[in-house]
């Protein structure tokens, strides 16, 4: 389950700060799309094709929707080289590299909003903010109990929900042995993960659309 539309009204999808343009063209399905929907890859050295999550290293993007089937069939189909127009290799395994790179940008901005105080762990201080309207996302571990679970959906009513996240990894970012449920507060580290989340949920065999 990946509950990011869940809110009062459909949110737009949210843009990237700094970003010149807001949209790109996927090499696979020729859509244009906002590119928080998007992976942008780059020529590498050795004529690789290398992955620019950030958006940000020099050179000519070529984009492919945040999708481990669209990634996979642009790699199949030699959809690089022919973007480039020029020789490019792929290695084995860049949609699982793609999907590493993505979890650690999820779980880096989580981290980051627990060393600023912009979010907490555990069943009842969750439980709290969510009446306090203090949360901004609901993290639920991916492996996590049904009914803690169904209590916190519950309470969240329409606020975003991930749980992309396993116990273990939510865990480590919180520096325990063991976390099921966490919250980060409303503002812009809750945004950007909400954005990078989908991005990963295209990765972890759950729809982002």
């Amino acid at each position: 389950m990946l509950s990011l539309e869940t809110t009062k009204e459909k949110q737009p999808p949210l843009r990237r700060a700094g970003s010149a343009a807001t949209e790109r063209r996927c090499l696979v399905s020729r859509q244009t799309v906002p590119v928080d929907q998007l992976i942008r890859f780059v020529a590498g050295p050795e004529n690789t094709v290398f992955p620019d999550i950030a958006q940000r290293l020099p050179g000519r993007g070529m984009w492919v929707r945040a999708s481990r089937d669209k990634l996979e069939d642009a790699c199949r189909q030699n959809l690089f080289a022919k973007a480039a127009r020029a020789p490019l290799s792929v290695e084995t395994g860049l949609a699982d590299r793609v999907e590493r790179l993505l979890l650690e940008r999820c779980l880096d901005l989580i981290g980051l909003a627990r060393r600023s105080g912009g979010a907490v762990a555990g069943f009842e201080k969750v439980k709290m903010w969510l009446a306090e309207d203090k949360a901004g996302v609901l993290l639920l571990g991916s492996d996590s109990g049904e009914d803690g679970r169904g209590k916190l959906i519950s309470a969240a009513k329409e606020l975003p929900v991930v749980d992309l996240f396993s116990c273990a990894e939510l865990a480590h970012v919180f520096a325990r042995e063991r976390m099921a449920y966490g919250a980060l507060a409303s503002g812009n580290l809750s945004g950007r993960l909400i954005s990078e989340s989908r991005r990963l949920a295209g990765f972890r065999h759950v729809s982002a659309e």
